[in-house]
C-alpha cells in the first residue's frame, strides 16, 4: 500500500511539474520562432516535420523519443519526416531514405539503419555501402542504384535543400511545428516542447 501511494504521489508531482515546466517553455531559449512562416503541405492539420542525418548521433539519441510520440501522436497532427541533404555527404543519406520510401521498404530499413550505423559503428553513410545494406531487405543494388539517380529522388532532394534553406537550418536534428517554430535538441524535451507548441496552434484556430 505505501509502495501504491508513492507511486500516486510520485506521479502527480510529475504530472504536475511537467505542466510547469510547459508554462516555462519560452521563444528563443526552447524553440525559434520563424520570422516568415513555411507553408504546410496539408493545411487544415498541424504538421509536425522531423529532420535528421543517419549518419548524427544527437538524431540517434532523439529518436526513441520521437518513437514514442509517435505512438500518441494526436489526430489533428500529420508528421512528416525529411532527410536532410544539406552537403554531398548528408545527401547521399537522404536519397537512401527516399529510395526506402519509394521501394516500399522504409518501416523495415529506418530504424535498423540508424541502429547499424550509430549503435555498431558500420560505415554506411555513401552509396556502395547503402546499396549493400538494401540488399538484406530483397532490394538488388542494380535496383537501388538506379532508384537512387532517379528524377524522382532527386526531385525530393531538391524539395528537401529548399526546406532546410526555408526553415534556416544550420543541423540536425529539428523538429518543426505548422511552418512557423524550430526545436532542436536530442532528449525528451524536445517532445514536451513539440506538444507545448502543437497545443499554441490549436489555440491559435
Amino acid at each position: 500500500m505505501k509502495k501504491f501511494l508513492f507511486s500516486s504521489a510520485a506521479a502527480a508531482l510529475f504530472a504536475f511539474s511537467g505542466s510547469a515546466m510547459a508554462a516555462q517553455f519560452v521563444a528563443g531559449k526552447d524553440y525559434t520562432v520563424l520570422p516568415t512562416p513555411v507553408a504546410v503541405e496539408k493545411p487544415g492539420k498541424i504538421e509536425v516535420r522531423e529532420f535528421f542525418w543517419y549518419g548524427c548521433p544527437h538524431c540517434f539519441k532523439l529518436e526513441p523519443h520521437m518513437q514514442a510520440w509517435l505512438k500518441q501522436m494526436p489526430k489533428d497532427v500529420r508528421f512528416v519526416r525529411t532527410p536532410a541533404a544539406m552537403n554531398p555527404l548528408w545527401e547521399q543519406g537522404a536519397r537512401a531514405y527516399y529510395v526506402s520510401e519509394a521501394l516500399g521498404v522504409r518501416p523495415k530499413t529506418h530504424l535498423t539503419l540508424f541502429h547499424e550505423i550509430q549503435a555498431n559503428g558500420q560505415n554506411i553513410l555513401e552509396q556502395p555501402a547503402f546499396a549493400k545494406f538494401f540488399t538484406q531487405f530483397g532490394i538488388p543494388e542494380a535496383k537501388f542504384n538506379s532508384t537512387y539517380k532517379s528524377f524522382p529522388i532527386t526531385s525530393k532532394i531538391a524539395q528537401a535543400q529548399d526546406l532546410a534553406k526555408r526553415y534556416q537550418l544550420t543541423g540536425v536534428p529539428a523538429v518543426t511545428v505548422n511552418g512557423k517554430y524550430v526545436i532542436q535538441g536530442e532528449d525528451q524535451k524536445v517532445t514536451q516542447v513539440l506538444n507545448y507548441l502543437i497545443e499554441q496552434e490549436r489555440k491559435a484556430k
